[in-house]
């Protein structure tokens, strides 16, 4: 299968807004992990540090947005301002990819636009709140809450949004959500069905039930709940369980053809992507389930181990999940498992859930680009003596390949094999 030129990027997330923030963010070791704000219920001591979107408001964001022409700024706010937050904060990052791209006046063929949305159950807080105001009595329920309650309200919103009329479909996969989207779009367009993939992962807006279940169930941290920025542990011995982060992301997606014929800003390539599935439909990772996918992802990118240079782990900071990632990694690079630097973003954005694999492609693609590698968060003691873990400030290096894995409930593995722009 052929390369995929990656030639937009969006992001809203705890970090900030744009991809700059992000990267910013990531190269200084700054956490957006901290006590929430935006919850209408008490919460439970498990549930009160998360990596929340703060101070977002659209018309805001929209201002913020470079070269966005006036029509699209206006059907933008037409179509998110009695939105939820979920699609107003796609909205912006789809707007800032679709920009980055230069796609904006382009001409590109709106038959040949194709919207791919990366996850499920995308609006729980919003259905927790409306049961809670109209629950008692749904005679007078906004009719609006037909259509938004459902997962490819996102999809319409979108399409609408940017005029795209190709092929388009919600994916999720759980965790693995923002990696399966962009498995799909990569087999859209080398199979010649888009010229253009946008590629939308929305926050997960998740209510006071599921992080109540997630902390029952034993999935969120334990610790450092008074100190938020220590809580979320990838790789070090005290790490008990993931932070919650939120963030909406996109990425533009081309045929290689395609992209440089119309003279796209290319900033980087999808080189070769795998989603593997456990035969288990509980939350246990597998070490072989997740080698595997490694490795088809590779294969299919045509490259060994020893051409990766980094790897964008899926490090939730759940016990069983980090010791599970470092056998699978041992596997695939053996004796070399030394050579290969990992990193976790989530130490700093939190788990971003269905959005993590688009928000971790993103980071992934942007140290490529400035070759860098973003620290660690909270890596005093490691878990394992052998594996290169990144350290606690960014290192400059050049970068050729990179790994990024996502890793979901119910046995789904994902990962994609990523490269710089190549001239």
């Amino acid at each position: 299968m052929t390369a995929t030129a990656i030639t937009g990027m969006g992001v809203v997330c705890a970090l900030g807004q744009g991809v700059d923030a992000l990267l910013d963010g990531l190269r200084a070791g700054r956490s957006g992990i901290a006590l929430r704000e935006r919850t209408s219920t008490p919460l439970l001591e498990g549930c009160r540090i998360g990596a929340e979107i703060r101070g977002f408001a659209l018309d805001v964001a929209l201002e913020r947005a470079p070269g966005l022409p006036e029509a699209r700024r206006a059907r933008a706010l037409k179509l998110g301002r009695r939105a939820p937050f979920t699609v107003q904060t796609s909205i912006v990052a789809a707007l800032e990819a679709w920009g980055a791209a230069g796609l904006e006046g382009s001409g590109v063929d709106p038959e040949r636009v194709g919207v791919l949305v990366a996850g499920n159950n995308l609006t729980q807080q919003y259905v927790f709140q409306t049961h809670g105001e109209y629950g008692s009595d749904p005679t007078f329920i906004n009719p609006r809450y037909a259509l938004q309650f459902l997962d490819t309200f996102h999809l319409g919103v979108v399409s609408e949004l940017l005029e795209a009329r190709g092929e388009g479909c919600s994916v999720g996969g759980a965790s693995a959500s923002g990696n399966v989207a962009l498995a799909r779009a990569h087999q859209l367009l080398a199979l010649d069905l888009c010229d253009v993939c946008v590629v939308v992962a929305p926050p997960a807006d998740l209510s006071v039930l599921e992080l109540q279940a997630l902390a029952n169930a034993g999935a969120l941290y334990k610790d450092f709940t008074d100190a938020p920025a220590r809580a979320c542990r990838p790789f070090d011995r005290r790490h008990n369980g993931f932070v919650p982060g939120e963030a909406a992301a996109c990425v533009v997606l081309e045929r290689e053809a395609f992209a440089r014929a119309r003279g796209a800003p290319v900033q980087g390539r999808l080189l070769g992507v795998a989603v593997q599935l456990d035969g288990n439909a509980s939350s246990d990772p597998s070490v072989d389930g997740e080698a595997r996918t490694m490795r088809r992802a590779l294969e299919q990118a045509g490259l060994g181990a020893g051409d990766v240079d980094y790897v964008n782990a899926h490090g939730s900071a759940s016990p069983l999940g980090d010791r599970t990632e470092v056998e699978a990694l041992r596997r695939v690079w053996g004796a070399r498992v030394g050579e290969v630097e990992v990193n976790s973003t989530k130490g700093w954005t939190g788990h971003c859930l269905g959005a993590a694999g688009l928000v971790e492609a993103i980071a992934t693609v942007g140290q490529l680009r400035h070759g860098f590698v973003h620290p660690n968060a909270n890596l005093e003691a490691p878990i394992d003596g052998e594996c290169r873990f990144a350290g606690a400030s960014a290192t400059q290096r050049p970068l050729r390949h990179a790994l990024s894995n996502s890793f979901g409930f119910g046995g789904i593995n994902a990962c994609v094999v990523l490269g710089g722009a190549r001239t």
